[in-house]
């Protein structure tokens, strides 16, 4: 991409957001502990409405296991999340024009949000069915 390309532009400046967000949000969630009562931070206001987990329950508790270097316990809490992280930082960076070629025409395939509004819906309906392994994919279990 060239040097002069706005998407490229606007991905380097999303990344750059994107780092200080999550350096400022791990230096909170390592004051913050979202699973205790009183701690300030709110609880998902779908869980408390319907009592099932939505795509997004417990990602800011798997935040806070990430800002505490435990990925095993983010993963518990929301692997969904532990899983996009990643491909969402490549997919920014290949925008950005940071990667080789080949990398990044797979990227642009991954970057179809069809697939992965099916996955996210997916990944609600299973983690709210009651046996396991689904069950595993609920929060904290």
């Amino acid at each position: 991409m060239a040097a002069s390309d706005p998407g490229a532009l606007r991905a380097r400046l999303a990344l750059v957001g994107l780092g200080a967000a999550a350096l400022a949000g791990g230096g909170l969630l390592r004051q913050l502990d979202p699973s205790r009562p009183g701690s300030g931070l709110p609880p998902c206001p779908f869980h408390w409405l319907t009592g099932l987990y939505c795509p997004g329950c417990g990602a800011t508790r798997a935040a806070h296991a990430f800002a505490h270097f435990d990925p095993a316990g983010a993963l518990a809490m929301n692997p969904l999340l532990v899983l996009a992280v990643p491909l969402v930082v490549l997919l920014l960076a290949g925008r950005a024009g940071w990667l080789p070629g080949p990398p990044r025409a797979w990227l642009e395939r991954m970057a179809d949000a069809r697939p992965w509004a099916i996955a996210v819906v997916a990944f609600m309906v299973a983690r709210n069915l009651p046996w396991p392994p689904f069950s595993w994919l609920a929060p904290g279990t």
